[in-house]
């Protein structure tokens, strides 16, 4: 029995679940709530369907990835083999997802999956994206009662050509009465170059950062959690200069931003991996008053995590040690999940 109980402890551990020690060791009071919010690049999630507005051929039945409805539900169930085991013993409240076509293969993923019994309601909007590929959000009304969204376009007024995703806005209520405000991303990529693709992700940041401001200008102790793939890390001048996501979360303070997610990048904890270097752009950020602590909603710097369970991952033959189990290896099919890892954020109350 002491065996089974170390088991369940460390698995707890592993899993994120260790919210009661938490309360414990913060004082947050006698009866606790737990929140938690995972974001995912679940990587080329298609339907079979060629839109002739979209340059999405390849992911057809007869285009070069051979795309077949056997190959898209294959897909789909392994993303909620994914999402339950980074939610642990809970469906997580919010989940933000990118790269996905439409709305068609969310309803496919809330409705055909195991993620059906979770009443999971769905945020999309068809984007500029010239791909198709766009920004979403499931949530659960019973954890999270929504009561605004938005979709903000990203119009870059040096380059009108170029389209991107939308950053997809939510207001709602959280924990006890809190007003949460979160913001879902997913940046410019840096194909291209890093230096020359770079301009779009500042852009993007000082967009973003506009909308936090006139949050802030309203009430300085606003809840605000940003998540997203950045195409960016922690240090890069998009999130560090313009964005404004500092590191300073030991003395935070209401109306600024810290990006918490540098803690898995000291941990060398990344999200993708390319060419043998692990990076980490999918991370989160939150606004000073969910780190001060007292009451309402709140989480701290070590409550996000790379979610690296060893089913997401394969053996890295060309480069060593691990990677993410993937879609496709070039244009072969592997039949895995995706090129990145899920994140991971928990709050309480």
């Amino acid at each position: 029995m002491l065996r089974l109980w170390a088991w369940i402890i460390l698995g707890c551990f592993i899993t994120g679940f260790y919210a009661d020690i938490r309360h414990s060791v913060y004082n947050i009071g006698s009866e606790p709530g737990f929140f938690r919010i995972i974001f995912y690049n679940v990587e080329n999630l298609f339907d079979t369907f060629n839109d002739p507005k979209k340059d999405d051929d390849a992911f057809t039945p007869s285009g070069d990835r051979r795309w077949t409805t056997y190959r898209l539900n294959n897909k789909l169930n392994n993303l909620y083999r994914a999402l339950a085991a980074a939610g642990g013993w809970h469906f997580p409240a919010i989940i933000g997802l990118c790269e996905v076509e439409n709305r068609y293969v969310l309803e496919m993923l809330v409705n055909n999956t195991g993620l059906n019994s979770s009443g999971y309601e769905i945020i999309h909007r068809n984007s500029a994206d010239s791909r198709g590929i766009d920004v979403a959000v499931l949530y659960r009304p019973d954890d999270f009662i929504l009561l605004d969204t938005k979709f903000i376009p990203v119009i870059f007024p040096f380059d009108s050509l170029t389209g991107t995703r939308d950053i997809v806005y939510l207001k709602g209520v959280a924990g006890e009465n809190d007003t949460l405000h979160v913001f879902v991303n997913h940046w410019p990529s840096r194909w291209g170059g890093q230096a020359a693709t770079e301009p779009y992700r500042i852009y993007a940041a000082s967009l973003l950062r506009s909308f936090a401001d006139s949050l802030f200008n309203i009430n300085t102790g606003t809840k605000i959690i940003i998540m997203g793939d950045f195409n960016d890390e922690p240090n890069d001048k998009s999130l560090k200069d313009y964005l404004g996501a500092g590191f300073g979360y030991d003395n935070p303070e209401t109306g600024e931003l810290y990006n918490i997610s540098l803690e898995n990048k000291k941990n060398n904890h990344g999200s993708l991996k390319f060419q043998g270097e692990w990076f980490l752009f999918d991370q989160f950020m939150v606004s000073g008053s969910l780190l001060k602590g007292g009451d309402g909603l709140q989480t701290c710097s070590q409550s996000t995590s790379v979610f690296s369970a060893g089913f997401l991952l394969v053996p890295d033959n060309a480069w060593f040690g691990y990677k993410p189990f993937r879609t496709y290896e070039g244009f072969r099919h592997s039949g895995g999940f995706s090129d990145h890892l899920p994140v991971v954020l928990d709050l309480w109350w």
